[in-house]
């Protein structure tokens, strides 16, 4: 009969096992499609050139679904009799956008493997890293293996997801939540360097607000009216398709579009970590990379749990 502390090893043994086994992997594709990342990157690069907000978009994407119960492509389901789609909750609404990029890419991917065995989260989180590259931004290994979930929830989607409202304590404890420290609350909020946001998000900003830069409130109101236009876009920043440091150097001059980005400079905890951004584009580049590794370790599926998905709008 094993001792106990034999018994004890072998368990810890195979608890480390399984650990690797079903880990995240930058090189988990190698072996069974290694022309897996380069489909991904041909499909994002073309997109992002036909349409550079595209780039911002899809690097939402991945943002949004890890957010909603880990990075596993539910954000990507249609709605079913069994749950309504995360597409309809608040954050998402009207706004998620690059849903047709993401089935060419998984087309793509499929087609050059031979068989679907890259998961439609993986391809969430290629498309991101992608994304922010062809925009001038920095690289990072992305870690892979994630398998896709076959339910979506719209509620917790609302319960979860970032509002452009949030003053900074709603959004520390709404990253805190996620396992992510202030540092990656300010760091991934540096993607909003990227891409367009419509008039109802930041209207009460621009008209209430008392930390605004007033020229910056009255150019926005220009194609922002009180009442209607909605959908109108306005930059985030002033070079909405370059992956640059100028959200973090319109905060300092209270020029942020949200109130959620000018919550990060207006004498709270995050200023200095933003002022040191505004003026160090490696430091932003590096805490990014690090950050968006981290999110994308948000609960993923891995193993045997969840599916690889033949159609990324649908469970098989």
């Amino acid at each position: 009969m094993a001792s106990p502390t034999n018994f004890l090893v072998h368990a810890l043994l195979c608890l480390a096992l399984a650990t690797t086994a079903f880990s995240l992997s930058p090189k988990f594709h190698d072996k069974t499609c290694p022309q897996a990342l380069p489909a991904i990157r041909k499909v994002v690069d073309a997109a992002v050139h036909r349409e550079r907000r595209m780039g911002a978009s899809l690097l939402r994407l991945h943002f949004h679904d890890c957010f909603v119960n880990g990075c596993d492509g539910s954000l990507l389901l249609d709605s079913t009799p069994a749950f309504e789609t995360e597409k309809n909750a608040l954050a998402n609404l009207n706004s998620a956008r690059g849903f047709e990029v993401v089935d060419q890419i998984k087309a793509e991917v499929d087609r050059v493997c031979g068989r679907p065995t890259v998961s439609c989260a993986d391809i969430l989180a290629v498309a991101a890293r992608d994304s922010v590259v062809a925009l001038g931004g920095p690289t990072w290994k992305v870690r892979l293996g994630r398998r896709d979930s076959t339910t979506a929830s719209k509620a917790l989607a609302d319960s979860v997801l970032p509002l452009p409202f949030m003053d900074l304590a709603a959004l520390i404890n709404n990253f805190k939540n996620q396992g992510l420290n202030q540092r990656d609350l300010v760091a991934l909020s540096g993607g909003h360097t990227i891409g367009l946001s419509q008039c109802a998000a930041f209207r009460n900003r621009i008209y209430n607000a008392t930390n605004i830069d007033p020229a910056f409130a009255k150019e926005r109101r220009a194609t922002c009216p009180r009442t209607g236009g909605n959908t109108n876009l306005a930059p985030l920043d002033p070079t909405p398709a370059k992956f640059d440091t100028a959200y973090f150097k319109n905060l300092v001059k209270q020029r942020g579009l949200l109130t959620s980005d000018q919550a990060l400079f207006n004498g709270g905890s995050t200023d200095k970590l933003v002022k040191s951004y505004s003026m160090n584009r490696d430091a932003f580049w590096d805490d990014f990379a690090k950050s968006m590794v981290k999110m994308g370790d948000i609960k993923p599926l891995t193993g045997k749990k969840g599916q690889i998905r033949v159609n990324c709008r649908k469970a098989n």
